[in-house]
């Protein structure tokens, strides 16, 4: 039985994890999993730490650990902690020496998309087998090369064989944002759900509401989500990079939060991407001088 069906000992705990209520996987009680779920159980509970800042610990907690699944999980901290090169080449060996495994994929594909190289990751991805995980990240990947038909494509074989999956309907929402129209609201129906429900609310999931009302020109409802995400969690980086846009939308002064967002995430891509485009502008501005008539 795969563990992470409707009818499997994971299923909680991997939903947990997908719904970004990290903490609750870290609290989860795995005694009583059997053994051969006992690593998959431990490699959430170590990816969610890593997502809530405690890479440092996690690289202590697998050092020495020679299961491919912990040394994914130890690049991924590695990674993390802006170990760069040695993170991809410690994925960069798993992936030739047990690429069929399909933690080393989910979270080798995961470093190697952070650090760029998305074909490698796409690559490893691509050697899944019947894996949502997988799925739901090559869907992430497809979106960050604007390549929605691939994304949809992807999303739509992955709907024929998991109908009822969380992670497919998180990837059919992701999908929906950037097509767009009547997308929009039913993307908002699942984002609302998962955020108004004490069961499965959690920071991420009330951003990616937000997102939604934002798209669907519900600014009040959007500026509520956010602040209410910052009230939970000042420093979670998304909550402040898009209230950040919503703010320069409804035309206020956007300073405080950009100088938020720096002393927060300084590599945040939204701030990669403002400065990127602000020396596009200043290198296309140089070519022409102000010509003043007497």
């Amino acid at each position: 039985m795969d563990p992470y069906s409707a009818e499997g000992e994971l299923i909680n705990i991997h939903n947990h994890f997908h719904q970004g209520q990290y903490q609750e996987v870290i609290d989860f009680d795995t005694s009583a999993l059997s053994p051969e779920n006992a690593l998959p159980a431990r490699v959430l509970v170590l990816r969610a730490r890593i997502a809530l800042g405690q890479a440092e610990d996690v690289v202590a907690d697998v050092q020495g650990e020679s299961e491919p699944e912990l040394v994914a999980v130890r690049a991924l901290a590695e990674y993390t902690l802006g170990k760069t090169d040695a993170a991809v080449k410690t994925i960069e060996e798993l992936a030739s020496s047990a690429g069929d495994n399909q933690t080393v994929q989910v979270v080798g594909g995961t470093v190697l998309q952070a650090a760029g190289k998305s074909e490698e990751a796409l690559a490893l991805l691509s050697r899944h087998s019947g894996s949502l995980d997988a799925v739901a990240l090559i869907t992430q990947i497809h979106l960050q090369q604007n390549r929605t038909d691939l994304a949809l494509k992807e999303v739509s074989a992955a709907r024929r064989w998991a109908q009822d999956s969380i992670l497919v309907n998180l990837a059919e929402s992701w999908v929906g944002l950037r097509i767009g129209g009547d997308k929009y609201q039913q993307a908002f129906y699942v984002f609302e759900e998962l955020a108004q429900a004490p069961s499965t609310s959690s920071i991420i999931s009330l951003v990616s509401q937000a997102v939604c009302e934002l798209h669907l020109g519900r600014v009040e409802e959007a500026q509520g989500a956010l602040e209410q995400a910052i009230q939970k969690q000042p420093e979670y980086a998304e909550a402040i990079a898009n209230l950040l846009v919503l703010t320069v939308i409804i035309g206020k002064d956007p300073s405080e939060l950009t100088s938020s967002l720096k002393k927060t995430a300084p590599q945040h891509p939204f701030l990669v991407d403002l400065k990127e485009k602000s020396e596009l502008f200043d290198k296309a501005a140089g070519k022409y001088s102000a010509k003043v008539s007497a």
